[in-house]
């Protein structure tokens, strides 16, 4: 997978909300790992911050810990983790929450992390009770899941409906030379998702993975499905107006 740059659609107003999530992200990361009693009081480390708050599937399945559900959605593993997943959100948020304001854009945005959660929980609910003894060293009922990565793929399944032809810029490695690209939003997304889902599938099999490709899968899927109900249509029908208008100048 090639690693975003940017995108070349134009948001016709800032986009607010996006970037109160990624501050909101950064913030909760840098107190987490500097001060974790802000978080979580009486917490000494940010292992432990994790642990409490992130997203633990035995005890979502017991009607415990509920809060953690959006809790985790605010909670990264480390520095590559929060910025790969902030890049994305940067550059993909902006041009959705201009077709949804900005009420209905944090809503889409927690639904579709939510989304993601549930199909968290049921992806490792179909892995063999035998395989996961067999292959792992701790349940990955008792791992605590973190990250915006799930909410963020719904932002891609709704871009990818919205501006399928619009342009992203890219970097790929060659060895280590960088090859920089522009491919059409279409492409790149529906390759980032064949990718999750391929390795969603290897992990039904009881290979061990860190990363909840599920998660990812459910999220874009749901942004998807989500998305009729959250556009507002003269909004939409707006900024389509002056991307004609912009594109026109070029």
């Amino acid at each position: 997978m090639g690693i975003p740059l940017g995108d070349e659609n134009v948001p016709p107003s800032r986009p607010v909300v996006n970037t109160a999530i990624i501050l909101t992200n950064i913030i909760v990361f840098a107190v987490g790992v500097l001060a974790p009693g802000f978080l979580l009081p009486g917490a000494e480390s940010y292992d432990e911050v994790i642990n409490r708050l992130g997203l633990i599937p035995y005890f979502i399945a017991r009607g415990e810990r509920l809060h953690t559900l959006f809790t985790s959605m605010f909670l990264h593993a480390g520095l590559i983790h929060l910025f790969g997943n902030m890049l994305f959100l940067y550059i993909f948020g902006d041009n959705v929450e201009a077709v949804m304001g900005k009420a209905r854009y944090l809503a889409f945005y927690l639904v579709s992390g939510l989304i993601a959660s549930l199909f968290h929980l049921l992806s490792i609910m179909m892995v063999p009770a035998g395989l996961l003894g067999a292959k792992y060293a701790v349940s990955p009922w008792l791992v605590p899941a973190i990250g915006a990565s799930g909410a963020i793929s719904g932002v891609l399944g709704a871009y990818l409906i919205l501006y399928p032809s619009a342009m992203v810029k890219m970097v790929m490695f060659w060895g280590w030379l960088p090859l920089f690209l522009r491919l059409p939003a279409s492409f790149y997304i529906i390759f980032w998702f064949a990718y999750q889902l391929f390795l969603g599938l290897v992990s039904l099999t009881g290979m061990y993975s860190t990363v909840a490709f599920w998660a990812h899968i459910g999220g874009f899927l749901g942004g998807m499905a989500l998305l009729p109900l959250f556009v507002d249509k003269r909004k939409l029908h707006y900024y389509r107006m002056m991307a004609s208008y912009w594109y026109s100048w070029f």
